[in-house]
């Protein structure tokens, strides 16, 4: 009897080789697209010009930033439980000129000035969520309403004046110290740290963890056990604070309270949040690729200016971005849901 030998089995196929876990992990990190197009905007821009990398010229930029950055990151705390709040820049130009007119003028000591203009921040942070809450306006609605509300209130209370001669407390912020060859603000500094704080808490503790809940399904996140209510007032609240902290750091940069500075800082704000990779359908997103985000408008603020391009394409170019970046994010949604 004979036999044969059976075919040889085909070999299996090998298996894709994976990327090692920690680089996996950056490669799919939230933060990880805008910075490498923030990487890909600076090489450009420093082809462009040879000022750009320069010390002086960053630091330029950062200052421009600490602003907007700040703001950003009290719209990304809102717009991470699928709000949006477009009153943020006005709210922030009233805070300045509470600050600054009621210590130019000696009414409260500088420090109780800047805690009154943060208090008044506050109140409009908390309106809002009163509203948003308990009332169940719609975001949109609410904020549009108090931007007109602060951006009057502004001009009421300034006269429409400037004011000058401002204690140093309240401009300290914008003073320099030597970081090798630049000079880095003190209120550049502040902003960073803000960030890395609410990194933290939004990452590593549980009020991060019901922060994103409630973007994803404010129902769910009841059901299981979350107070809702309180959470998204004490957002909108902590915002208004933030916001506050914006205003101190505007009067810094300026040495003056101007009530015209500010009241359009909330499109660059939100802009900063969306380039940033934060969903403005809630529940995903961080706070550091809003860091970035705001570096992304800078630099190209920046840059754009140094090649001579007019402010007016400036802002075209950066609506386009706003429009690429929600096109990237509704994409990977519907990608997601498949």
């Amino acid at each position: 009897m004979t036999t044969t030998a059976a075919p040889p089995t085909a070999a299996p196929p090998a298996a894709p080789r994976r990327l090692p876990g920690a680089a996996r992990g950056l490669v799919t990190h939230p933060t990880a697209g805008p910075l490498v197009a923030l990487l890909a905007a600076c090489l450009f821009f420093s082809f462009q010009s040879e000022q750009f990398l320069s010390g002086g010229n960053l630091s330029l930029v950062v200052q421009q930033v600490m602003v907007v950055g700040t703001l950003a990151l009290g719209q990304t705390l809102i717009i991470l439980t699928a709000g949006i709040d477009l009153s943020c820049g006005a709210v922030m130009a009233f805070g300045t000129i509470v600050m600054a007119k009621l210590a130019a003028e000696g009414t409260l000591p500088p420090l109780v000035a800047i805690a009154a203009g943060i208090g008044i921040c506050a109140l409009f942070g908390l309106a809002n969520g009163a509203l948003v809450t308990f009332v169940k306006l719609p975001p949109f609605i609410v904020t549009l309403g108090m931007l007109n509300i602060a951006f009057a209130l502004t001009h009421i209370y300034s006269e429409e004046q400037t004011v000058t001669e401002l204690p140093g407390l309240l401009t300290g912020l914008g003073e320099t110290f030597p970081l090798g060859r630049t000079d880095i603000t003190y209120g550049s500094v502040l902003t960073i740290v803000l960030f890395l704080c609410f990194a933290y808490l939004l990452g590593r503790t549980a009020w991060g963890k019901h922060t994103y809940a409630l973007g994803n399904s404010p129902e769910v996140a009841r059901l299981t056990g979350i107070r809702t209510t309180r959470l998204q007032l004490g957002i909108y609240t902590l915002a208004g604070v933030i916001y506050g902290i914006a205003a101190l750091l505007l009067v810094s940069r300026t040495g003056v309270g101007d009530p015209k500075a500010g009241q359009t800082d909330n499109l660059d704000a939100i802009t900063a949040v969306v380039l940033g990779g934060t969903s403005l359908f809630g529940g995903r997103g961080a706070v550091l690729g809003t860091l970035v985000g705001a570096l992304i408008v800078g630099v190209f603020r920046n840059g754009l200016q140094l090649m001579g391009v007019g402010s007016i394409y400036q802002t075209l170019i950066t609506g386009g971005l706003v429009i690429l970046a929600v096109t990237v994010d509704q994409i990977s949604r519907r990608k997601a849901r498949r």
